[in-house]
């Protein structure tokens, strides 16, 4: 099942259901009104939903044409925004980029971070920032929004509480992530708006793709026009989100609609390419004792998709453009 947001000009939009190619959408006021009202009572709606699919995908009903510059995020705000770090290449070259050792429990105890969550980009919203010297970056990403999960959950019974998964690009802006840093409270002003993919699709839509709590299926970054990376995100995911639900929920319970992201999608075959600049900055590094590609620019555009092995866009295509800031 494939669900999205419309931009009504409400805050949180209105839910829709999309077709499996991605071109139509029927409404789902009958059932929910947005897509958080849905997973409060996923237990409700999630059959009527997958109904309503299946009556969009048989022509049983016909929809309306779908353009995804009228979308929302799926989730336009969400109670929790939880982003990862579970691959460890990138771990350990976004570190040496920054003269940072990795933690001595790299492999053990999952990165983790609270991200903004009060207002996300669409996906074909601008990145905008005030100066290209915070040095901005894309982080391509894929992402799961939960329904209730309890404290204490264990990756045997992580799965079911698993709804929907879809991609991100969690922008960074790398020059700010240092002096952040180095005050020892985290990530705050270097972690702006991230964006989502038009569509948020159940975990069944991935089929045999869909494993261990991983997406085994390349990720695909393209900046301005041109592949960036094309790395698999299942195999070298080293904590998965089974994992990942563990440890957010070692303390806390999360309520229904927290996101968790994977972190930036990373393989040590550098003919992969990447899904950051700041990896690339950092193979260069070590390759030529010197960083050779700037951050992203204004005018600059990013495009982030994944597609099944019939070559079929899964989530749709997160499709930006970084622009200059207004000060209010």
């Amino acid at each position: 099942m494939k669900l999205a947001t419309l931009n009504d000009g409400t805050r949180d939009g209105r839910l829709l259901v999309v077709s499996g190619d991605g071109t139509r959408a029927v409404r789902a006021d009958g059932i929910a009104l947005t897509l958080q009202a849905a997973l409060d009572r996923w237990a409700e709606t999630e059959a009527p939903l997958r109904k309503l699919f299946d009556a969009l995908e048989s022509g049983a009903e016909a929809g309306f044409a779908l353009d995804v510059r009228s979308l929302h995020a799926p989730l336009p705000r969400a109670y929790e925004w939880i982003d990862g770090s579970a691959y460890i290449n990138h771990i350990v070259l976004v570190r040496k980029a920054r003269n940072a050792e990795p933690p001595a429990t790299l492999k053990t105890d999952p990165l983790v971070y609270q991200g903004h969550s009060g207002a996300f980009l669409a996906p074909t919203a601008d990145i905008a920032h005030f100066e290209e010297g915070f040095g901005i970056d894309f982080e391509s990403e894929i992402c799961i929004i939960t329904g209730d999960v309890p404290m204490g959950t264990t990756p045997a019974k992580a799965e079911p509480h698993i709804k929907l998964l879809m991609l991100a690009n969690d922008v960074t802006l790398r020059h700010l992530v240092p002096p952040e840093l180095e005050k020892g409270f985290g990530f705050f002003v270097s972690k702006p708006a991230t964006a989502f993919s038009p569509f948020a699709i159940t975990p069944d839509e991935l089929g045999e793709a869909w494993q261990g709590g991983r997406v085994h299926l390349p990720l695909r970054t393209t900046w301005n026009g041109k592949l960036f990376g094309d790395p698999d995100a299942g195999p070298e995911m080293h904590f998965g989100f089974h994992e990942l639900l563990e440890h957010a929920t070692k303390t806390r319970h999360l309520c229904a609609g927290t996101i968790i992201g994977s972190g930036t999608v990373s393989n040590y075959d550098e003919a992969r390419g990447a899904s950051c600049i700041a990896e690339v900055r950092m193979r260069e590094k070590i390759a030529t004792g010197a960083f050779q590609t700037d951050f992203m620019k204004f005018g600059d555009t990013v495009h982030i998709e994944m597609r099944d092995a019939q070559g079929r866009s899964l989530f749709g295509a997160i499709d930006q453009k970084v622009v200059r800031a207004e000060r209010a």
